[in-house]
């Protein structure tokens, strides 16, 4: 079962890595609108780096932990701007909480989505409605949690997981950003979508993928 684990995490991150690859230029329209010009460049690097990380490790002898500590070293090691250790924080987060679920089912799929939400917003000291990745992370983490109580399938799960995070990244078009570069545009910075949101949305999908089969 650990193992199982293990590759599915394995081919989650191989998945966001070429999702993100795929839009990496749209990001980087997107944050040229608001910010810095470079987000989905630092992205790209992160995720890469990930997936070399992983890699180069033997996985039949690491544990679903260990793999997400793994990607929070490599990630914060290749992105150095503010993603990276939210991201990091986000990875290291997951791995605590795949240490009471290593199996990865659904409560320890569910867990890992808010523990990422989590990781976040402690490290970023942000809140929905900020014009951030949060307005993502935190409705999907709710919507994934209600699915899971509600008794409903994997699949059901991340589908909403997902719903309400794309919900989320559409919200931050109308939104004000108060955090971040974007926060110095001020009402300037309405009528575009917040590119950590976007990001967010391509991770999430790229997660279902690896996990409903």
């Amino acid at each position: 079962m650990r193992e199982n684990a293990v590759r599915t995490l394995h081919l989650m991150f191989n998945r966001i890595s070429s999702a993100i690859a795929g839009e990496r230029d749209h990001l980087t329209e997107l944050d040229g609108a608001i910010g810095d010009a470079d987000h989905g460049i630092t992205m790209s690097l992160g995720f890469t780096a990930v997936v070399n990380e992983l890699g180069r490790a033997d996985l039949d002898n690491l544990s679903a932990a260990e793999v997400m500590r793994l990607a929070a070293s490599a990630f914060l090691d290749a992105v150095g701007a503010s993603t990276g250790p939210l991201y990091a924080t986000a990875f290291q987060s997951a791995a605590a909480a795949l240490e009471a679920e290593p199996s990865l089912g659904a409560t320890g799929q569910v867990a890992m989505i808010d523990a990422i939400a989590s990781g976040i917003r402690k490290r970023g000291r942000g809140q929905r409605g900020d014009k951030t990745m949060l307005d993502v992370w935190i409705p999907a983490a709710e919507a994934a949690a209600t699915a899971q109580q509600q008794g409903r399938s994997i699949s059901d799960i991340w589908a909403d997981a997902v719903a309400a995070g794309e919900a989320g990244a559409y919200a931050t078009r109308s939104m004000v950003a108060t955090r971040g570069r974007a926060a110095k545009l001020g009402e300037r910075s309405l009528g575009h979508m917040d590119p950590g949101a976007a990001s967010a949305v391509l991770i999430l999908k790229a997660m279902m993928q690896a996990f409903v089969h």
